[in-house]
């Protein structure tokens, strides 16, 4: 027979968190009751004890994005960190972010979510609805956007609401109207891109007057009817006139795949994108028809750009090569795309590496900046195809990576006594 007993006033929060992560073990490994009624009861029992473990992480990762010390250990970002470390997708990892930051400015929000009062998808529909008010919007936000919690609303409906959020505020206030703030209520503009599942997107923003009259000046007179033949209604146009901007006009955008040579010849074998989407035979010649194709050798038998010392940066086709061969950061668990990365000499160009396309990697803006300011945090790991994946490793397990690999031992990092940990600093 296994017990536990707690004595709650006298235990360290590290020890709850075992204490929790052993019954949450536990009962995932006990069967489901057979009883449809019990367990629908269980299932809302436990699933607002979760909500209230929700509200304790978002305490914790508060203090882990307030203090940066992600970036100490190699991530760009906090949600980076708990997409690698968590396996979280992007969105439910940006989510619990967006949480942690708008709970310390939604006092009775933060205060229901922790007693099991709120559920967690309402209070994630609050934090997004203020995301961009003042501090003043945001209390007066809190209490409208709660009161129709209690009149019944649904989470969709109340983030349907947030969506409107200064004219909520404004009925509120029984203002006939909103103030200049909430006309205004953002100080830069900005855009959100949302991916269907398709490939597809929903894009939606703000735009400052100054950007707005930007937008009007270059794309209202791309969106003039084309002719009385032409049936697209305004928001199409402008749609199209942003894309043929976006594409500089009648200059071609490139879009790179990836196909053997065998496939142009006639036979099944798939191409695909950079990022890996396959691509069907059959489209890949359609498209070789009308467009440009350019071999890229890649294999023991040579490689195409050789620069040597002449010139420290890479070349465009060098980094098409890398765009071929890379989909994101050469970083483990980043995801930035190659086409917004830059280029990383792996050896070193400090250090003498030449800028051949063998020892050139793309790497986000901020893993550049780290690699190079923590050298003896870095595992660069080259596959047999040529690809490189670097690691950057804890603070305190630096000095043990070397002899690690050379013993053979996993790189997975463990934490360590106090008395190994490398000092505090990069």
């Amino acid at each position: 027979m296994r017990s536990v007993t707690i004595d709650l006033d006298a235990t360290s929060p590290e020890q709850l968190v075992e204490a929790a992560s052993a019954i949450a073990l536990e009962l995932a490994a006990r069967p489901a009751q057979e009883s449809p009624a019990v367990c629908m009861e269980l299932a809302r029992d436990l699933g607002r004890a979760l909500d209230v473990g929700e509200a304790a992480l978002s305490s914790l990762i508060g203090v882990i994005d307030r203090s940066g010390e992600v970036r100490r250990w190699g991530f760009s970002s906090t949600s980076a960190w708990l997409r690698k470390q968590l396996g979280m997708r992007s969105g439910r990892a940006n989510e619990r972010v967006l949480l942690s930051r708008q709970l310390r400015r939604l006092p009775t929000v933060s205060k229901q979510l922790a007693s099991g009062e709120l559920s967690l998808g309402y209070a994630s529909t609050i934090a997004h609805a203020v995301n961009r008010l003042n501090d003043d919007d945001t209390a007066a936000a809190e209490t409208s956007l709660l009161d129709l919690k209690e009149q019944g609303l649904s989470a969709g409906q109340v983030a349907r609401a947030g969506e409107r959020i200064a004219e909520v505020v404004a009925d509120r206030d029984d203002t006939e109207e909103p103030p200049p703030e909430a006309k205004r209520p953002f100080k830069e503009s900005w855009v959100e891109k949302s991916k269907s599942l398709d490939g597809a997107a929903w894009v939606k923003g703000w735009l400052s007057p100054e950007d707005a009259a930007i937008f009007d000046e270059v794309l209202e007179p791309l969106a003039t009817p084309t002719g009385a033949g032409d049936d697209r209604d305004h928001a199409q146009r402008v749609a199209d006139a942003l894309i043929s901007v976006l594409s500089q006009g009648h200059r071609r955008s490139p879009i790179t795949i990836i196909a053997p040579l065998d496939t142009l010849e006639g036979t099944g074998t798939p191409g695909r994108l950079p990022d890996g989407t396959p691509i069907p035979p059959q489209r890949v010649r359609q498209l070789a028809l009308n467009a440009g194709v350019s071999a890229l050798i890649l294999g023991p038998d040579g490689h195409p750009l050789y620069l040597g010392r002449t010139t420290r940066f890479a070349t465009p086709r060098q980094r098409q090569v890398l765009r071929a061969l890379y989909a994101t950061c050469v970083v483990d668990g980043c995801d930035i795309p190659t086409g917004l990365c830059e280029i990383h000499h792996t050896d070193g160009w400090k250090l003498g590496s030449p800028t051949d396309i063998d020892k050139l990697a793309p790497a986000c803006g901020f893993h550049n900046r780290w690699i190079e300011d923590n050298p003896d945090r870095v595992r660069t790991i080259r596959n047999a195809n040529g690809r490189y994946t670097i690691h950057c490793l804890p603070p305190w397990d630096a000095k043990h990576h070397e002899s690690d690999t050379r013993r053979g031992r996993s790189s997975r990092p463990s934490r360590p006594q106090e008395s190994d940990r490398q000092p505090e600093g990069p």
